[in-house]
């Protein structure tokens, strides 16, 4: 693979539901410590294509690959394995587990050869890295809504993705925390890793991501950066209504 080349290309995207087209023959690209924002109202499908490429469900056309090879239609677990995990907009914690052993669990896979103890380290660290430490030992499903949020990121990180795909995290957050994990995830794209963002915090999205694809009824209606977007006449009719579009 080229080091010039997307880390993930979407081509021709299509998933049905029934009589219902989600995602109309969508395209686009992610590079490599890219952060690309998915924005758009309720219903545009954004949340759907998160779900197709992270294998929670089959495409009904089109082609995903990820680092030049096909990945559409692969469970979750392989592309866990193979270097894709996501977030959830309702995160999903064993909750009768203490919050380090939901990521210790989560570090298995990539820390199998590894002994307990040095195990136990990473998941300390990477709780600390989400003002989670003063957690560590309590039941995952004591947390607020908030703290599980942070949890479900950590538990994404714990599985060393080359990808991560993230739900709506911010939703909820307070500023300290929105700031955290603003500082978190440019981190992350600092280090290589490339970052697929749902979300509807505009101010949020503008301070992450290097740009932005605006979706409306499954298809992509504008690229480019946040500023840019609102000077659309079709986004700004999308948001705010036709009687607002010039």
């Amino acid at each position: 693979m080229s080091p010039d080349a997307p880390l993930l290309s979407v081509n021709g995207l299509v998933k049905n539901f029934g009589g219902f087209r989600a995602l109309d023959v969508l395209s686009f690209a992610v590079g490599r410590g890219e952060i690309l924002g998915l924005v758009g109202p309720n219903g545009s499908g954004k949340t759907t294509c998160i779900n197709v490429i992270s294998g929670l469900y089959r495409p009904d056309a089109g082609a995903i690959r990820f680092e030049g090879r096909p990945i559409g239609g692969l469970p979750s677990h392989r592309l866990v394995h193979a270097g894709i995990n996501r977030t959830f907009q309702i995160p999903r914690p064993f909750l009768t587990l203490t919050v380090r052993e939901n990521v210790e669990i989560a570090l298995v896979g990539k820390t199998a050869h590894r002994d307990a103890v040095e195990g136990g380290a990473d998941a300390d660290a990477l709780l600390a890295s989400l003002d989670l430490a003063d957690f560590a030992d309590q039941p995952a499903g004591q947390l607020n809504s908030a703290h599980q949020k942070m949890l479900d990121l950590a538990r994404a990180m714990a599985t060393g993705p080359r990808l991560l795909l993230v739900d709506e995290l911010a939703a909820g957050l307070n500023p300290a925390e929105l700031e955290r994990v603003a500082v978190k995830l440019k981190e992350l794209a600092r280090s290589g890793i490339a970052l697929l963002v749902v979300e509807h915090l505009m101010g949020f999205i503008d301070q992450i991501t290097d740009r932005i694809i605006v979706m409306n009824a499954g298809k992509e209606i504008f690229e480019g950066r946040l500023a840019e977007a609102f000077r659309n006449a079709q986004v700004v009719e999308v948001f705010l209504g036709d009687e607002h579009a010039a």
